[in-house]
């Protein structure tokens, strides 16, 4: 398997967003570019806040939730990296908070995000790490539960669950995508 050459964190620009649920994947990118000490910078042709470690690029769209297609493609094209070498962190439903799932190819489970970034690079068959944050009970609340803030008990959750993936990411930057199921699936809520 391939190491992944780019690490998309799915979320919402603007303060406005920055706690809320749906902005999980920013919230991982953001620790793994202080970790590899390599800041976020804006990029408008790429659409997008990016940081560049050796050959890994890291990069937080700026496009909102529904349109982060458009920097994954404009980036991924632009330095031709594989679908196979994309690994896109968000948040999920259908996991309980604190839950992680790291899976690769499948549908998208309606989630806005993945479906722009499935339709423009023209398959699904890119890594995603998904990130739990429970499903508020009602599907008309999913909106707005994912654009709030999460309780402080699921912070707490969701932010364990961050300190484990960046612990697995050494196992993720092989290209050891195995070891790190094993590794983050085990401890999953």
């Amino acid at each position: 398997m391939s190491s992944p050459r780019l690490i998309v964190g799915l979320g919402n620009p603007g303060s406005e967003y920055e706690d809320n649920r749906h902005n999980v994947g920013f919230w991982f990118v953001d620790r793994l570019a202080r970790r590899l000490q390599t800041p976020l910078a804006p990029q408008g042709k790429f659409f997008g806040r990016v940081a560049r470690h050796g050959d890994l690029w890291l990069l937080q769209p700026t496009t909102y939730m529904n349109l982060s297609g458009q920097a994954v493609a404009a980036l991924a094209r632009f330095y031709k990296i594989g679908a196979d070498e994309t690994l896109v962190v968000h948040d999920d439903l259908d996991l309980p908070p604190g839950g992680i799932r790291l899976k690769t190819g499948g549908g998208n489970g309606g989630h806005n995000g993945l479906k722009d970034i499935q339709a423009r690079l023209g398959t699904a068959d890119f890594w995603r790490l998904r990130l739990g944050i429970g499903h508020p009970g009602e599907r008309h609340e999913v909106v707005n539960h994912v654009l709030k803030a999460p309780r402080r008990e699921e912070q707490a959750l969701i932010d364990q669950a961050l300190d484990r993936c960046l612990q697995a990411w050494p196992l993720l930057a092989a290209g050891d995508y195995t070891g790190a199921q094993r590794q983050l699936h085990v401890k999953s809520v």
